[in-house]
């Protein structure tokens, strides 16, 4: 079996400004169908799974509702696909859609979407499904589980809870202390939909497939996250991990065995630059090289800068931004690298016996500089950068 979850079709990247990089954030999510298609014929995996969130909106465009069935149909094995809270299962979403509907039996006849909490046999399993109804739910979707029969069950089959949700102490609203106002998540987590694994249903399964948290993670013996495919968002911290699906082997009354395969193509890297002097800007324009090499269009970077440099080593700065801007699908930047003129552009302001109103101007701007602290830096050394700039300009 394949575990997946958290594909986000359609997921618009409202904070990417170039609509053609958009475009390609979007389509790469739809290309990871077929790899992730390539493992399951690989493996020979009986099913694969999708723990909701399979679009990115209850309501997602008619394209990309054919180009996912078209990609599910290319698939050799089942499909089981429950809601999440994006594309959940009310009345009004795209599981009801006469056009969807359509899409499915035309093109993925191997796609079944399970909207009801009911036990779903199939030859060499047991699916437990528990689909989201509504975007946020207050009950614990899994509650159905502490009422069901388990001796009705075929007592030789391995048993899969398929469910999307966050679990006490951790799930999708754990950012890793990461402030909500500057996260990627374009749609942030609310406190329900929450799932409680340490009910007594859990000692009736082998498995509990998981979507929700967009990284990969086990949160018990039998329980996993198994990420977003295609990676979506910048690391909240090293151990966070995206971009693979599961590969799982159940045998009833087992624990699990779990290995990871790779599905993502794009890149996510946060840099760390503090800029103070060349030698800093050669080492990040080198780190820089050896992250991205030669590749357009297939990575984006989160920029934490700081810092200050000299007014022609921030113009080679701003320069290498301008590559990258080019480069990356997104180049985001936090922080600031300040500029102020070094030792050899100060004295070629405050030293112009030609221009004594511009050397007396620039001087008392350094003295200035010389007292102030903290923010108070700041626009002092904007105003020598500017002074600077309409000298350069001037003699030109």
């Amino acid at each position: 079996m394949i575990h997946s979850a958290d594909w986000q079709i359609g997921k618009p990247y409202g904070r990417v400004a170039d609509a053609d990089k958009r475009a390609r954030l979007r389509q790469a999510r739809i290309d990871a169908i077929a790899r992730i298609g390539a493992h399951c014929k690989t493996t020979g995996a009986a099913a694969l799974v999708v723990a909701g969130d399979l679009f990115d909106a209850p309501t997602p465009a008619a394209s990309d509702v054919s180009a996912v069935c078209a990609a599910l149909g290319a698939i050799g094995c089942p499909v089981l696909v429950i809601p999440g809270n994006h594309d959940h299962g009310g009345a009004g979403s795209v599981w009801h859609d006469a056009f969807f509907q359509a899409e499915r039996q035309r093109r993925a006849p191997n796609l079944q979407v399970l909207l009801e909490r009911q036990p779903l046999e199939l030859e060499e399993l047991v699916v437990l499904p528990c689909p989201l109804l509504r975007r946020s739910d207050s009950a614990d979707p899994c509650s159905w589980l502490n009422q069901l029969d388990w001796d009705g069950l075929p007592a030789d089959q391995p048993r899969l809870v398929l469910a999307h949700g966050s679990i006490q102490g951790f799930g999708a609203t754990d950012q890793a202390g990461q402030p909500s106002n500057d996260s990627d998540d374009e749609n942030p987590p609310n406190a329900n939909n929450l799932l409680r694994l340490d009910s007594r249903w859990l000692e009736q399964v082998d498995y509990v497939a998981l979507g929700d948290w967009h990284g990969l993670k086990q949160v018990g013996p039998k329980a996993w996250y198994a990420g977003t495919p295609e990676p979506d968002r910048f690391p909240r911290h090293s151990d966070y991990r995206s971009g693979m699906v599961l590969q799982v082997t159940l045998q009833r009354g087992r624990l699990p065995q779990v290995k990871t395969l790779p599905t993502g193509v794009l890149g996510w890297h946060p840099v760390q630059a503090q800029l103070h002097g060349d030698a800093d800007l050669e080492r990040l324009e080198q780190d820089l090289e050896a992250l991205l090499g030669d590749r357009v269009g297939s990575d984006l970077v989160l920029l934490e800068q700081g810092g200050s440099l000299s007014l022609e080593a921030h113009h080679r700065y701003n320069a290498l931004l301008e590559r990258l801007e080019a480069q990356l699908l997104r180049l985001k930047r936090r922080g600031h690298c300040g500029e102020a003129p070094g030792a050899g552009e100060l004295e070629a302001l405050t030293s112009r016996p030609g221009d004594p109103l511009i050397s007396q101007v620039a001087a008392a701007l350094q003295v200035e500089l010389q007292g102030a602290k903290g923010h108070g830096q700041e626009p002092l050394e904007r105003a020598l950068a500017e002074l600077h700039r309409a000298v350069l300009q001037a003699e030109g």
